[in-house]
């Protein structure tokens, strides 16, 4: 069977939780945790890396033991150790941990002082109010925990972030693609719409007569479970249980079902009215005049057909796609080929895991003209982050390398905590030497709304203020964005010649396509950046194109669209 990288993380994730119920060595479980981050977000298939004989020690943050633990998970799917654990503790004590606001610590008090060792026990703990007493608790939090076990989707209902998708998605398809007959196969859906998070994989495949490909996709190693299986039609569950259909559909039909089947439900009602006013049918199967065929072969002859000129999957959601269309007003979107640099990356000077160089090197690899080192500031302990004197001496050396660099410009920056009156974490008198500084908030997320958002006011002000980080905050799956005025932030940023980040680690996805939106409409660039901790890091890039893509952003709307050149005298308006 075909693990993942997204099936080692978790793995490694869980023995990292039950190491810190336990009470383990923090080192311990700080290195499974590491282990887990590191293998999640890493840019190249581990199982494939095993299977080469390529030494995982070499991976940052990977030692021997590690390394074999990954190796046991790569053949076997599983480990010895995550094993013993589970024996050791309650079975549904794991279940859990996957309640927001609820880590290991709180957990293993729950489980310590109210005997709680399953959802329904934790959920009846609240409601008769005996979490509320536990220390590091309250009635806040209780109510909160208590919401949040309501809320949870029901079986089979789960969503998965879009870059965990796309590594079961991609495999999958890669897989259907070699089965003799297939000649074309596509995943549609949400996913193709680049939705932050996706709940299925609807996968289009256009196959020969007598291809086994229904067969195939059915006994494919992953599948946990065959909901159907048909000639035209299969539904299976894949062990990570994410649900897939397999539809397969004849060249004539084939865009306009991509069309279908890509969605959204919301634009293609629109689309589908458009059609029937032109005395048109349109459905999965093509455009039809009576009882012919007018069009449907590809997605762009179905637009065509309904007179429309071709819509981006992405831009797909009935939010205003339409009457640009009528209007002529679509946007040319960005794509990742637009990007010429990327102005927010960590190395080891903080918490990131390679060098100066290794990250110059990778994003010149990569085609990009500049990288910006942006470490974190002192504020934040957690990551090691800069003091004036550390940072001073980092610019010196961002100085030295770019001497003898070809090809690639580092540019000196920093992320800068926004500490909770609105000032930044380092002083003036250093950051005036950088080309650019990122502010960030890292801490106080439960600031009222509009503390917050004066506080991120307040910030952009200081004299040297170039880009706002991840601007709400939020997490996918793991912490709501924090209450801010963000109009209020975008015409801040307008009125001061700064800039906002949509940032593209597949956890964060932040800005919000909506707030893209709002950016682009009021002359506001935004920066796509990676905020890469590793040289592998960088493919993160192609995860915020597709959310800016969302957010109708074209080339001339992304700041690091620019050349060098262009791009240095922008910066300069800030200083």
């Amino acid at each position: 069977m075909p693990v993942h990288n997204a099936d080692i993380a978790v793995v490694l994730e869980e023995i990292a939780d039950l190491l810190e119920i336990q009470g383990e060595n923090p080192f311990r479980i700080r290195a499974y945790r590491n282990a887990s981050r590191i293998v999640g977000d890493l840019g190249r298939d581990i199982a494939k890396m095993v299977e080469k004989g390529e030494n995982l020690v070499e991976l940052p943050g990977i030692g021997e033991d590690l390394a074999g633990k990954i190796c046991e998970i790569v053949h076997t799917g599983s480990c010895g150790l995550l094993a013993k654990l589970h024996k050791q503790l309650p079975p549904a004590i794991t279940e859990l941990l996957k309640i927001p606001g609820l880590g290991p610590k709180r957990v293993k008090t729950l489980h310590e002082k109210l005997k709680v060792q399953t959802l329904d026990e934790l959920a009846e703990a609240c409601r008769e109010g005996r979490v509320r007493d536990l220390a590091g608790f309250g009635e806040k939090t209780e109510t909160h925990i208590l919401e949040a076990i309501q809320a949870r989707p029901a079986a089979g209902n789960a969503r998965f972030k879009l870059a965990i998708a796309a590594q079961y998605a991609e495999a999958l398809v890669a897989y259907l693609r070699a089965i003799p007959g297939v000649t074309q196969a596509e995943v549609a859906g949400s996913f193709r719409r680049a939705r932050e998070t996706v709940g299925d994989l609807d996968i289009l495949v256009i196959a020969d007569s007598g291809s086994p490909v229904m067969e195939r996709f059915a006994a494919y190693d992953e599948v946990r479970e065959v909901l159907s299986k048909g000639d035209t039609r299969s539904s299976v569950v894949l062990k990570c249980g994410l649900q897939v259909d397999l539809r397969v559909v004849g060249q004539e039909s084939y865009g306009a079902a991509l069309h279908y089947f890509t969605g959204s439900k919301a634009h293609n009602i629109a689309v589908r009215r458009i059609a029937q006013d032109k005395g048109l049918k349109l459905n999965e199967y093509g455009v039809f005049k009576g009882e012919r065929r007018v069009a449907g072969d590809t997605e762009a002859s179905v637009f065509k057909a309904v007179g429309l000129p071709f819509i981006a999957p992405e831009l797909r959601e009935a939010a205003g796609e339409i009457e640009a269309a009528r209007a002529g007003r679509l946007p040319d979107l960005v794509e990742l080929k637009d990007l010429r640099g990327d102005l927010h990356a960590h190395t080891r000077a903080t918490d990131g895991h390679n060098t100066l160089q290794e990250m110059a090197l990778a994003a010149k690899e990569r085609g990009l003209e500049y990288l910006a080192i942006t470490e974190h500031s002192r504020r934040l302990t957690v990551a090691h982050g800069l003091d004036p004197q550390r940072l001073a001496k980092q610019i010196d050396e961002i100085d030295r390398l770019n001497a003898k660099l070809k090809g690639i410009v580092l540019l000196k920056g920093i992320e800068v905590d926004i500490l909770e009156d609105g000032s930044l974490d380092l002083p003036d008198s250093i950051l005036a030497r950088l080309d650019l500084v990122v502010g960030a908030v890292h801490s106080k997320f439960d600031l009222s709304r509009d503390r917050q958002t004066t506080r991120i006011l307040r910030a952009m002000e200081r004299p040297h203020f170039t880009l706002l980080a991840h601007p709400t905050g939020r997490l996918l799956e793991h912490r709501q964005a924090y209450e801010v005025d963000m109009l209020r932030i975008i015409r801040q940023a307008r009125d001061r010649g700064c800039f906002l980040e949509l940032n593209a680690h597949p956890e964060r996805l932040d800005l919000l396509d909506t707030h893209c939106r709002t950016a682009r409409e009021e002359g506001v660039l935004v920066a796509i950046n990676s905020d890469a901790h590793s040289a592998l890091d960088l493919a993160n890039l192609r995860y915020g194109v597709g959310q800016a893509r969302r957010g109708w952003l074209e080339a001339k709307d992304v700041l690091n669209s620019r050349t060098l050149k262009q791009l240095r005298p922008l910066l300069k308006r800030t200083m």
